[in-house]
C-alpha cells in the first residue's frame, strides 16, 4: 500500500529513515492486517475463489454497508477536483468503489477499484498489492459507487484474481495490475450492467489528459484530480497531484472524459507519495493478464 510521507530537508530524510526501518512492514501493508487469511493460487498468478470462500466476506459486509437506493446509470460520473494537480472531494462514480479487507476487527477499506468492460462483464481492475502480498488475500469485497456508508450498486466479492507470475515472484513494479472477476454477495446479475465500465487502452500514448478517482483509506466518499500523465521511463506513467493518500492504490487513470482506462495507480513506490502517483504502463505485459483474466 502506497505511503504519504514527505520529507523536510536533510534532517527531515534521516529521522524518516529510523522510522522506516522501524515500521517497514506496517508501511508496506498500511491498511492491511499483516495477518489476512491468504491462499496460493495455482502458481501461475491465478487464484479461483470458493464461493464459501466468498460469502464469508459477503457476510461480514453487511457489518459495513447498507445496501438499496441504487442510482440510475446516468448518474454524475465523479466531479472534476477544484484545481488540477490538486485532489478534491467528488460524487462517487457508479464504476469506481473502495475494495474491502473483511477479516479486520470490522470490514475496512484500503484500496480502490474499477469495473472495466469484458465481454462476460464481471471484470475489475487494481493494483496487484492490493490484493496478492505472500499469497492472494480471501477477504475482500469491492462496493461500487461506495457513498458514506451505502452501497447503491451493491456488494461484489472475487470469483477468481489474476496477476502477473513477475508479481508473484518478485514483486516486480512494472507489473502491479491485477484483474478481479466479481460476482454479486447476494442474488445474481451483470456488474458491467449494473455500474457500467471503461474500457481499456492497452499501449496508450505516455503524455494526455487524465483524472484520477480514488477512496482515501479514511474517506467515506472518493477523492478526484485532473492532471496529465507523462513517462516515467519506459514502464511506467507518471501523474503530478497533491491528496491522492493512502486507500488510493488501485484508482483508475482515466481519459476520455472518464471513458477510457490508461493506468491504475500502483507500480513504482507502490503508487508513490503525497505529490506523485505513478502507474504500471498498460503494454503487452498488461494485455496478456488481462487476456488470461477474461478468458479463464
Amino acid at each position: 500500500m502506497r505511503s504519504r510521507l514527505r520529507a523536510r530537508g536533510v534532517l527531515a530524510v534521516a529521522a524518516l529513515a529510523l522510522v522506516l526501518a522501524a515500521v517497514a512492514l506496517l508501511v508496506a501493508h498500511r491498511g492491511l492486517a499483516t495477518d489476512a487469511p491468504l491462499a496460493a493460487g495455482d502458481g501461475k498468478g491465478h487464484y479461483a475463489q470458493p464461493r464459501k470462500v466468498a460469502e464469508r466476506s459477503a457476510e461480514r459486509m453487511k457489518e459495513a454497508v447498507r445496501e438499496g437506493g441504487q442510482r440510475p446509470l446516468g448518474a454524475p460520473q465523479a466531479a472534476a477536483a477544484t484545481e488540477d494537480g490538486a485532489a478534491a472531494e467528488a460524487d462517487p462514480s457508479p464504476a469506481v468503489g473502495p475494495l474491502f479487507y473483511t477479516a479486520q476487527d470490522e470490514p475496512v477499506h484500503g484500496c480502490t477499484a474499477s469495473v472495466v468492460h469484458s465481454a462476460a462483464g464481471d471484470l475489475v481492475v487494481t493494483a496487484a498489492h492490493c490484493v496478492y502480498m505472500d499469497g492472494f488475500r480471501t477477504d475482500l469485497a469491492f462496493v461500487p459507487g461506495y457513498d458514506r456508508g451505502a452501497a447503491p450498486y451493491g456488494v461484489w466479492v472475487p470469483r477468481s484474481i489474476d496477476v502477473a507470475p513477475e508479481w508473484t515472484e518478485d514483486r516486480d513494479p512494472d507489473y502491479d495490475v491485477a484483474f478481479l472477476r466479481m460476482e454479486p454477495a447476494e442474488g445474481a446479475g451483470s456488474l458491467e450492467r449494473a455500474t457500467g465500465a471503461a474500457r481499456i487502452r492497452f499501449d496508450p500514448p505516455a503524455r494526455g489528459p487524465a483524472r484520477v478517482v480514488g477512496y482515501p483509506n479514511d474517506g467515506e466518499r472518493p477523492v478526484a484530480c485532473r492532471g496529465t500523465t507523462q513517462a516515467e521511463g519506459a514502464t511506467q506513467l507518471r501523474f503530478d497531484c497533491e491528496g491522492l493518500l493512502n486507500g488510493t492504490s488501485g484508482s483508475p487513470f482515466l481519459a476520455d472524459d472518464g471513458a477510457t482506462l490508461v493506468g491504475v495507480l500502483g507500480g513504482k513506490d507502490e503508487g508513490g507519495d503525497e505529490e506523485t502517483s505513478y502507474s504500471p504502463y498498460f503494454g503487452d505485459a498488461v494485455a496478456r493478464l488481462y487476456r488470461r483474466a477474461t478468458d479463464g
